[in-house]
């Protein structure tokens, strides 16, 4: 049975051992209470992962051991993105031939030039290379991340039109809401989903699939609750309470501010670990950001 490409797939936070190594106890036990908060699945080896700072090696060993520990590869969507077509090609294949829901595929991200014909010519290339295992794809619109590449909609219509059984859908990480409105109105049997929770309400009512998150690894119960109940009394205080806990990691950097709540819940000091460039949180930020009434509200919610 094909999995619906719909609701809360969290991107999932990488934690990294006294070695610096990928930690695959401590994120196996990470995705199984995300999937137990309500998540629909898992997009693991995303931004949020860290995953441009990992091998290739470590890439397909992430993937590995979340099926290895018991989490059917139909509940992952990795990433999948790499400026090297090879590398591209080769962890989407390995994504396809485990059976993943569908891979997060970034555009090449390096060449600020890079024409819209030679973005279709990467994924062209990927998709024909892997073959007859090519996973479903969701793009992956983060323009702010990857020197302005991004993908216009004419792009995303030829490539549906190329290859509608495999380009299934994006996550709009841009930050706005009429962007992903008219990815939804340009295309409405596309699984259109927000890169961020601030604008779900109203994505949602205008036909949004579901999200695709960052805090979703802190508030997972949170954004699920949305997605179940968005059409009810109640839902804009939802919005506001989802709100409330995004500002207050993103406004201390986001990811090793999620790492802090993280080693919060679990009692697991390890967890702040990141990877270079990026440096755990401070001491003081931490605690700041521990004391503050949305993550104070969060944590007495959830269980440890």
């Amino acid at each position: 049975m094909t999995t619906a490409l719909a609701g809360l797939w969290p991107p999932v936070a990488t934690p990294f051992g006294p070695d610096g190594d990928v930690d695959d106890q401590r994120q196996l036990r990470h995705s199984r209470t995300l999937l137990a908060d309500g998540a629909h699945g898992l997009a693991v080896l995303g931004t949020t992962s860290e995953a441009n700072s990992l091998t290739l090696d470590e890439r397909r060993r992430v993937i590995d051991a979340h099926v290895e520990g018991g989490i059917d590869a139909s509940r992952l969507m990795p990433g999948t993105g790499a400026c090297a077509i090879g590398d591209a090609v080769a962890l989407t294949r390995h994504a396809g031939e485990l059976g993943a829901a569908a891979v997060l595929l970034l555009p090449p991200f390096y060449y600020k030039n890079a024409t819209q014909e030679g973005i279709y010519a990467f994924v062209s290339t990927v998709i024909e290379q892997v073959g007859a295992k090519a996973p479903r794809i969701m793009l992956y619109h983060i323009p702010q991340m990857g020197a302005g590449i991004g993908w216009s909609i004419d792009l995303i219509g030829r490539l549906r039109a190329a290859f509608p059984e495999i380009i299934a859908g994006i996550k709009d990480s841009a930050g706005d809401a009429d962007h992903t409105i008219a990815l939804i109105d340009a295309f409405p049997d596309f699984a259109v989903f927000p890169g961020a929770e601030v604008y779900l309400l109203k994505a949602l009512k205008a036909g949004a699939a579901g999200c695709i998150s960052a805090s979703a690894n802190i508030n997972a119960q949170g954004i699920r609750g949305m997605l179940d109940r968005w059409q009810e009394p109640g839902a804009e205080q939802i919005q506001d309470e989802m709100n409330a806990v995004r500002k207050a990691v993103e406004s201390r950097g986001m990811i090793p501010s999620l790492k802090a709540v993280l080693a919060e819940r679990y009692g697991d000091p390890g967890w702040l670990a990141t990877r270079p460039p990026l440096l755990p949180i401070a001491d003081e930020t931490r605690k700041d950001l521990l004391a503050d009434p949305a993550i104070v509200k969060l944590l007495d919610s959830v269980p440890a």
